[in-house]
């Protein structure tokens, strides 16, 4: 399908280029301790290491409930976004409700897998406390052009996340990875934007953030045009994830202003907007408190 000529939306290089140089210029000015709090409420403060164990995810998680006390006036990131086998163990930990449980799942980063084994580890990361699920695009099917396989895919997790939940009496946010760093061009990131929507995301989000290319702020641009334009037709309200490599204010600030540039002041809220992060929250801090903090 031609989702561009469904959405009548073409990616203006030129023009996004431009934008994107005004922020990047200004960004500093546009700074503030309030903003920069904002940006630290759309966190989704993650740890996706292969040396990730019960001990290291029981730290981060315990960082996070001591945040209060450490940093008072200072809101509560998003969520901690684990790998699924974690979900339980943050769950059980955390003790505010405001703190979200986000996992990754089918079979991250690179979803080759059986789609049975992909759905199977939405269910149990949602039987086990996930709050939010993070899956990746279906590239393997996508780049060779068969948009319908991967759109299907799509529709297959999110139909068993939503049932798995309700059998529980809740809801799942459900967040859709299109690795735009793979995607190459302008044109290939909004088809796969307008694919995944259509599919059923709640977030499309840039990257996985373990390849070579992963969020960059044109990707961002384009993601948040794309959602924009599906939103003037469907109504629907999908929200945005930069993710990969932002690890500064500075990177922070750029994309915040993205958004308020392309979807305006309704999307920069947790419900609509977050960074996957590593490292971002300590910048974060640091920018605020005019000091150097290592507090995660």
């Amino acid at each position: 399908m031609n989702y561009l000529r469904k959405y009548g939306y073409n990616p203006d290089a030129e023009s996004i280029a431009a934008s994107i140089q005004s922020i990047v210029a200004n960004v500093d000015k546009l700074s503030s301790p309030a903003v920069l709090k904002q940006c630290f409420s759309m966190m989704d403060l993650t740890t996706l290491q292969t040396q990730d164990t019960p001990e290291s995810v029981s730290r981060l998680v315990d960082k996070v409930n001591g945040l209060d006390e450490a940093f008072p006036g200072y809101p509560k990131p998003a969520s901690i976004c684990v790998y699924p086998n974690f979900a339980a163990l943050v769950r059980s930990r955390l003790v505010s409700e405001q703190v979200h449980v986000t996992t990754v799942a089918s079979c991250f980063p690179s979803a080759q897998s059986f789609l049975e084994v992909k759905v199977r580890e939405c269910e149990l990361a949602v039987e086990n406390g996930a709050d939010e699920i993070d899956i990746v695009l279906a590239l393997n099917s996508f780049l060779a052009g068969d948009e319908e396989a991967a759109a299907a895919e799509i529709r297959a997790m999110k139909q068993a996340i939503d049932a798995t939940a309700a059998r529980k009496g809740r809801t799942v946010v459900f967040k859709v990875i299109l690795e735009t760093g793979l995607l190459v061009t302008p044109e290939l990131i909004a088809e796969a934007s307008f694919l995944a929507m259509e599919a059923g995301a709640d977030f499309i989000k840039t990257s996985t953030g373990k390849v070579s290319v992963n969020a960059t702020p044109t990707a961002a641009y384009v993601m948040c045009e794309c959602i924009r334009a599906f939103h003037e037709k469907t109504g629907r309200k999908v929200g945005f994830k930069a993710a990969g490599g932002i690890s500064t204010a500075k990177d922070a600030l750029c994309y915040y202003y993205i958004g308020a540039q392309v979807l305006g002041p309704d999307w920069l809220n947790k419900d609509c907007f977050r960074f996957g992060v590593s490292r971002l929250g300590n910048s974060l801090i640091s920018a605020v408190e005019e000091k150097t903090v290592s507090y995660f």
